[in-house]
């Protein structure tokens, strides 16, 4: 991981002030503006005890004139209306707080909290019969008072999120997962904090955008992808920008791109803020909701927006608003193409194109103990292939912050040395040591700015220092590290400087057991490198320079300086800095393929290792819910292998650095992938 990195919160918050003041400088001009109206098309009857603060439209997708609106009754439970707004029926459920939907899997899903019982409810609603029934395989219990959930469905995958809010700041992401019978389940994956009380969240599975009204302070936007960076960006903000005090309910109107827009209930003051979201959430402005004059919202208390036609009323889609009124709470029905005629904006389109992910998705089998240190500390995983038992074979990783680590395969730590900072490690069987053959370990040592030299023992699966004393890189700081052994037994290391600077080293043994490096020959990059791998069949060393390019040059130290570059950042969109781990399955006959860490996207580019490493297609790491195994992200260094190591991995198998370890959130570790799910879904040989 680079600075760049470390100065991200300083960036966005710059970012922040920046735009907080351009928005403040034209807030003026707004309150000038003229006003603009609209009036309800239809509203439902009353809520049946009083008190509504949430409503859903359920699209009915076969007769789009019988969709239903679903309403929070709070303690009269969930209650479902027509677009007439007439009654139809109601879910019982403590008391209903808070209210989304999604259709999942040819059924339409909803989410509602219980603030009596302080959990998440689901249910699913059937057009045929009018009524819901709960689907919840067990009571997902939030710890806390839950002020609103909003849900959203995963653009690259399809995963169902839902997002609760509470009363202190809380913000939780759920993955909500089908079980054997047809029920959902859920695990929190990630738990973000706010300051303040928040209410109100909406979520677009178009962009993966989420959206969170923090009450007196203002709307924020967040990447909704669990493994993202979680950066809050401001949208509009109290006293600096339009919003005058709490904001009354979020809602999204996906038109593409003729027509993209959020909307905020401006509560205070009375009306309701325009942004356009295909223009960075640019304000667009303001309209009021009024009947002859006269304001029809009392308590704006809810929003929701839906762009496909809804019935001959509402050909340009809807938006609701839910009325918490004292007396007569319910939700006014407005057509989304009036709001936009009177804003003189375009709706949008009806069923606007969306791009396919192009990402094979795979979901990790197995994940080691966190690390000890926390930040960023777990970086770099090799892979010890035991030779005559391959359930036996281990991982050695480094904690950059205190030393090595050695697991089994279920990800049991085995051993622990704490010899300093280790960055990256790599390993060679087949090193002539003391009259036997030994695996040789080595890894980059930023404490003492040199190369730590290990022998593993197969039998004992644990790792002795073999360095013939300090051996020194010369390096201002030792990073990334890769070994190579040539076709006539000699071994190699490589470790880069963060200038750019590579250097190579021959591991010679001493005639009294220990190893000693020497050094063979200095490579210079523009930038800085770190991922490298050597393939020892065909003397090919790549080395990743972080910002720019893959390179290809010769592992042997009279290769000399040229290389060719196999993958750019710049001339493939599934690449996004930082490059950072690179790792070889090789195959017999040279075939075979090279992975590449794109972390700038969470996700590996794969490219054949034979002719000119043509780029095969990239992959992501995502969440099993199942088995609670969260996805991968940020990875700094990866392993792959094409040895079986057992039964489920007899092709072989991928392990990554998870950089943000997010269910739970703990310390960094690493995980496993069956390289055999990779190849299926890539269509691998």
């Amino acid at each position: 991981m680079t600075h760049r990195r470390r100065l991200a919160a300083a960036s966005a918050l710059i970012a922040l002030m920046t735009t907080g003041q351009v928005r403040a400088e034209t807030a003026t001009q707004a309150d000038v503006a003229p006003s603009i109206s609209v009036a309800p098309v239809g509203a439902t009857v009353p809520t049946a005890q009083g008190g509504s603060n949430a409503a859903a439209l359920l699209y009915n997708r076969v007769d789009p004139g019988s969709s239903i609106i679903a309403a929070t009754g709070e303690l009269g439970g969930l209650e479902f209306y027509g677009l007439d707004g007439g009654f139809k029926s109601a879910l019982a459920g403590g008391e209903t707080y808070g209210v989304d939907a999604r259709e999942i899997g040819g059924r339409t899903v909803l989410a509602v909290l219980d603030r009596q019982a302080g959990r998440i409810r689901l249910s699913a609603y059937d057009f045929a019969t009018g009524q819901a029934q709960t689907l919840d395989a067990r009571p997902l219990l939030l710890g806390y008072a839950g002020e609103g959930v909003c849900l959203h469905q995963s653009p690259r995958d399809g995963s169902l999120y839902a997002f609760t809010l509470g009363g202190e700041g809380q913000l939780d992401q759920w993955l909500l997962y089908p079980t054997a019978d047809g029920k959902l389940d859920g695990r929190i994956v990630r738990r973000l904090h706010l300051s303040s009380e928040a209410k109100y969240c909406v979520a677009d599975d178009a962009s993966g955008r989420l959206y969170v009204a923090q009450q007196a302070v203002g709307v924020w936007r967040y990447d909704a992808d669990p493994e993202a960076e979680t950066v809050a960006t401001v949208v509009d903000i109290n006293r600096l920008g339009r919003i005058k005090g709490e904001v009354g309910g979020l809602a999204i109107l996906n038109g593409g791109t003729e027509g993209n827009y959020l909307i905020a209930a401006n509560a205070d003051a009375g009306d309701y803020n325009v942004y356009d979201r295909n223009a960075d959430d640019r304000f667009l402005g303001t309209f009021r909701i009024q009947v002859n004059g006269i304001d029809a919202i009392e308590g704006p208390s809810g929003l929701f927006g839906a762009r496909a036609p809804v019935g001959q009323g509402l050909p340009g889609g809807a938006l609701l608003v839910t009325d918490d009124r004292k007396v007569g709470a319910n939700t006014r029905i407005l057509s989304w193409q009036d709001v936009a005629a009177a804003l003189k904006v375009s709706p949008g389109q009806a069923a606007p194109a969306s791009a396919p992910d192009k990402l094979a998705l795979v979901q990790p089998t197995m994940e080691t103990q966190p690390v000890e240190n926390g930040g960023d500390a777990a970086d770099d995983p090799a892979i010890f292939v035991h030779p005559t038992d391959p359930t036996r074979s281990a991982i050695i990783a480094t904690d950059k912050k205190g030393g090595l680590l050695v697991y089994d395969l279920k990800g049991k730590p085995l051993q622990y040395l704490p010899d300093g900072k280790l960055n990256n490690v790599d390993l060679r069987s087949g090193f002539r040591l003391g009259g036997k053959d030994v695996t040789l370990v080595t890894a980059s040592d930023r404490t003492r700015k040199a190369i730590a030299i290990y022998s593993f023992d197969p039998d004992t699966l644990r790792l002795t220092s073999v360095a013939d004393g300090l051996q020194p890189t010369g390096l201002s700081d030792p990073y990334g590290l890769c070994m190579y052994r040539n076709r006539k037994g000699a071994t190699f290391v490589f470790i880069s400087d963060p200038d750019g600077g590579v250097r190579q080293w021959k591991l010679v043994a001493t005639p009294a057991g220990t190893v000693k490096a020497e050094k063979v020959r200095d490579l210079k990059f523009d930038t800085q490198t770190e991922g490298c791998v050597a393939d020892d069949e065909t003397g090919a060393l790549y080395v990743a320079e972080e910002d720019l390019a893959l390179w290809k040059l010769g592992a042997e130290p009279r290769s000399g300086a040229t290389r060719k570059a196999i993958a750019r950042v710049s001339d493939n969109p599934a690449l996004k800095d930082d490059l950072e781990g690179v790792g070889l399955y090789a195959q017999a006959g040279g075939k075979g393929y090279l992975v590449l860490s794109s972390q700038g996207n969470n996700s590996y580019a794969v490219y054949r290792r034979e002719g000119d490493n043509a780029y095969v297609g990239s992959f992501a790491i995502n969440a099993d819910g199942k088995t609670g195994i969260d996805g991968v992200s940020e990875t700094d260094g990866l392993e792959v292998t094409s040895a079986s190591l057992g039964a489920g991995l007899e092709g072989g198998a991928f392990i990554a650095q998870d950089g943000r370890n997010v269910s739970p959130p703990e310390n960094q570790n690493f995980k496993l992938v069956p390289w055999s799910a990779i190849a299926a879904k890539l269509g691998l040989k």
